[in-house]
């Protein structure tokens, strides 16, 4: 729970509908006595009233409001956060209680009234759906005190801090059990093991027609006096390092999602995929600084930690220094592993700032480039029936041309491109990595 919360803004009084219809219900002695003197009395009389009635009202000064620690969430789910009013008043505190967080937060239910006797105590929970990730702050939480009558009352502001993480919404999650499955047959839970170069001896079996000669075990057929063969399971403890790109272009929208956003649904799933795999997942991020960094993470707490440290991460308007990033990198990755990296393929970018640094990242390591693929340019690619749609036609066949001519470059590098849709990009990377443990080669 925190701390008492002090009051920032003195308590002023305020005026309520009643004040309103009060002051309308002169019209009647006004009509009755039409003198200037009729007006000014009931005027008066309408001051006098409100002003006693704020008078009576609790002293909003004296509440002191407390909040239960609220933690994290994923993006669209719901959440509640607690206040804790005390009144330390001698005075019943009746009146409203807004609790104000940032629009983002999603907020709903934040105005409550409150009757909290002398001494006595109240909780009100407000309800927190966020739609974006990252940390979301509260703003003031503002208490309105009303008199017995309900005309005026006073109000005053209160700071009470608070902070929700809001975690990336996952919405991959959805392709996770298909791609287990997989996982399971690949790994012999579900199949044969079968031999694969590079992969982890685990047992012997008696040889069936069919199988690869090279897999014989000649020492063990001598001993049993018939023939066995080897059988393998795919490498377990494997290394991955994710380096995401928080350049500008990562800020660009592609459909209704930024290319940052697809970038982070792909390394989720990939992750909880690797998590289950046995393998172990590092993470970079950043652009010409590294801005989130994950290292040495158990696997049974990879996929919250990758959640957590991309939680806050947002596109930076500059360029990238894939230098910078390169460095982390060899670092951080210190053993041979599985390089992925999440970044658009811009040809200028990647000719730029990205070619001149492949070849030091590709001597030790299995490099992988996920890219988010615009649908718009095979829609406007197949759109030719004006004028202005065969202009851009063209540009968009140019444009594709440009990106195929950098993949077919980066594959003369050693370099393996994942170009998909942002729905398709984290189901594809997903695929690639198993298709990499089905050969042994990872």
């Amino acid at each position: 729970m925190a701390a008492l919360a002090p009051v920032r803004l003195d308590a002023a009084m305020t005026l309520t509908g009643r004040a309103v219809v009060l002051a309308l219900l002169g019209v009647v002695p006004v009509l009755l006595r039409p003198e200037p003197l009729t007006a000014t009395l009931w005027l008066v009389l309408v001051v006098v009233v409100a002003g006693v009635d704020a008078l009576l009202a609790a002293s909003p000064r004296r509440l002191s409001i407390t909040r239960d620690r609220v933690g994290t969430i994923r993006a669209e789910t719901t959440t509640t956060t607690r206040l804790h009013v005390h009144n330390a008043s001698r005075r019943t505190a009746r009146g409203v209680l807004r609790d104000a967080w940032q629009p983002s937060a999603g907020t709903s239910g934040e105005r409550h009234r409150i009757a909290v006797a002398p001494g006595a105590s109240v909780e009100v929970e407000t309800a927190l759906t966020p739609v974006r990730r990252g940390d979301r702050h509260t703003d003031l939480v503002t208490v309105r005190t009303l008199g017995p009558l309900g005309i005026a009352g006073r109000q005053a502001s209160v700071d009470v801090p608070g902070t929700v993480r809001v975690l990336p919404p996952f919405h991959s999650r959805r392709h996770l059990p298909s791609r287990l499955a997989r996982l399971r047959q690949i790994d012999g839970r579900s199949a044969v093991r079968v031999r694969g170069q590079g992969t982890e001896f685990d047992s012997l079996r008696e040889y069936v027609e069919g199988d690869d000669v090279r897999s014989i075990d000649w020492r063990a057929s001598a001993r049993r006096s018939e023939l066995v063969v080897r059988t393998w399971r795919p490498e377990r403890d494997r290394r991955i390092t994710l380096v995401v790109d928080t350049s500008r272009l990562s800020a660009g929208r592609v459909d209704d999602t930024t290319r940052l956003d697809a970038a982070i649904e792909a390394s989720l799933l990939l992750t909880a995929l690797a998590a289950h795999a046995g393998d172990h997942v590092d993470l970079v991020a950043g652009d010409r600084v590294v801005r989130a960094q994950l290292a040495g993470v158990a696997r049974t707490d990879l996929l919250a930690a990758v959640s957590d440290a991309l939680a806050t991460v947002q596109p930076a308007i500059v360029e990238a220094d894939w230098q910078a990033l390169a460095s982390a990198v060899a670092r951080q990755a210190r053993r041979p592993s599985l390089l992925v990296l999440l970044t658009p393929l811009e040809p200028a970018a990647v000719a730029e700032s990205l070619l001149p640094v492949l070849p030091l990242l590709t001597r030790r390591q299995r490099v992988c480039i996920a890219s988010c693929a615009d649908p718009d340019l095979d829609r406007m690619a197949s759109a030719r029936r004006t004028a202005e749609e065969a202009y851009g036609a063209a540009a968009a066949e140019r444009t594709r041309t440009q990106r195929t001519q950098t993949a077919d470059a980066l594959a003369g590098l050693g370099v393996t491109v994942v170009d998909a849709p942002p729905q398709d990009l984290a189901p594809a990377l997903a695929d690639h990595y198993l298709m990499l443990k089905s050969r042994g080669l990872l």
